[in-house]
C-alpha cells in the first residue's frame, strides 16, 4: 500500500512545482472570503508576470522605449484584469500593519501570491518553448563585489519604500475625478518603471514573491543562500514597515494597531458647519 501511495506521490511532486503544495494549506484554514483571496492573488500574480515580464522578451525586442510602454500597459491591465490584488507579500505585510487587512487575510493573499509564482514561470517557459518566444527571466541576487548581500538589500529596501509611499499617494492622498483609477494605474507603472531603472541591483524585484519564485523555478529548489531571504524578504518587507511607519505619522493611522506617539502631520478636513 504504501509503495502506492510513495509511488504516487512522487508522480504528484515531479509535476508541481516545489512548494506548491504548501501554499494550498491555508485554503482550510481560511474563511470563504481568504480563500477568495488566495484566488484572487494567485490569478493575479499570473497575469501580472505574464503581462509585465513578457515586453521586451516577446513583444518588442528591439525597441526599448516601445517595451517600456507595453510594461506600463501590462501594469495597469494586470491590476484591471485581476481585481486589484497585492501580488506582493511586502505589501501584505504593509496593509496589514496599517489595519487594512486582518492577518488571516495577509496570510492567504501572500500564500495565494507565492502559488501563482510558483506556477507562471514554469507555465510560461512552456509556453514560450513550444511558440519559439524568448523565455522570460526574473531578479537574480549577484553576490559579485556584494559578498554580503548588504547593498543588494539596501537597493531593495529602498525601491519597497519608494513603491510603498507611491501606492499611498496615488491610491489614497490623490483623487482624479471619474478618471481616478486609469490615472493613478498609469502613474504608478511608471512609478514602477523609474524604480525598476533606478534600482537595478537585485534585480530589482521590489516583491518577495518574484525573487523567490524566479529562484525556485531558476534551480529547481527554494534557495538554501541566506543572503537571498535577507535580500528579498527581509529587506523588501522592512521597506514596506518603514514607509508603513512614515504613512502612520503623516496620516495618524495606527501601525501594528497601535497609536504611534507622535502625529498626524496631515491636516484633518474642516467640519462641516450645521445649518
Amino acid at each position: 500500500m504504501f509503495g502506492l501511495i510513495s509511488s504516487i506521490s512522487s508522480t504528484i511532486a515531479s509535476l508541481l512545482p516545489p512548494g506548491l503544495l504548501l501554499t494550498l494549506l491555508v485554503l482550510p484554514l481560511s474563511s470563504s472570503k481568504h480563500i477568495s483571496a488566495y484566488r484572487s492573488e494567485f490569478i493575479g500574480t499570473l497575469l501580472m508576470i505574464g503581462l509585465t515580464f513578457s515586453p521586451g522578451k516577446w513583444i518588442f525586442q528591439d525597441n526599448l522605449y516601445a517595451a517600456w510602454a507595453v510594461h506600463a500597459m501590462g501594469v495597469v491591465a494586470a491590476d484591471k484584469l485581476g481585481g486589484g490584488q497585492h501580488v506582493n507579500p511586502a505589501v501584505s505585510v504593509t496593509m496589514f500593519a496599517l489595519g487594512k487587512c486582518d492577518y488571516d487575510e495577509m496570510y492567504a493573499r501572500i500564500a495565494g501570491a507565492m502559488g501563482g509564482g510558483l506556477v507562471a514561470f514554469p507555465l510560461f517557459k512552456v509556453l514560450a518553448d513550444n511558440l519559439g518566444w524568448t523565455p522570460l527571466g526574473g531578479p537574480e541576487y549577484n553576490p559579485v563585489g556584494d559578498a554580503d548581500g548588504s547593498a543588494s538589500a539596501m537597493s531593495e529596501f529602498v525601491a519597497t519604500f519608494l513603491l510603498l509611499v507611491l501606492i499611498y499617494v496615488v491610491n489614497w492622498e490623490l483623487n482624479f475625478g471619474k478618471h481616478h483609477y486609469w490615472i493613478k494605474q498609469t502613474l504608478t507603472a511608471i512609478g514602477i518603471r523609474f524604480l525598476i531603472e533606478v534600482f537595478p541591483t537585485a534585480g530589482p524585484a521590489m516583491n518577495p514573491m518574484l525573487g523567490t519564485t524566479w529562484a525556485v523555478f531558476a534551480d529547481g529548489e527554494f534557495p538554501t543562500d541566506h543572503r537571498h531571504y535577507l535580500v528579498y524578504w527581509v529587506a523588501s518587507i522592512l521597506g514596506g514597515l518603514a514607509s508603513a511607519v512614515g504613512y502612520a505619522v503623516y496620516d495618524g493611522n495606527t501601525f501594528f494597531g497601535m497609536k504611534l506617539p507622535f502625529g498626524p502631520v496631515k491636516a484633518k478636513a474642516p467640519k462641516a458647519k450645521k445649518s
